[in-house]
């Protein structure tokens, strides 16, 4: 199955909960961090919700 690499790129300091929630539940806490998560369905769905705040390439 394919990965994608997915980076935050935008602080979460001012968003609502449920846009940290997901964020936090991709698996990132930092600014500029990184993580490789499988290319599913439900995490695409995460990112659509996030896109405006991470950073997504294939891996």
């Amino acid at each position: 199955m394919a990965k994608l690499k997915i980076t935050l790129v935008r602080s979460l300091i001012g968003r609502p909960e449920d846009q940290r929630v997901t964020v936090r539940t991709l698996g990132l806490t930092k600014t500029n961090q990184t993580v490789i998560q499988e290319d599913t369905p439900q995490t695409r769905g995460m990112i659509n919700k996030v896109v405006h705040l991470v950073k997504v390439e294939e891996a």
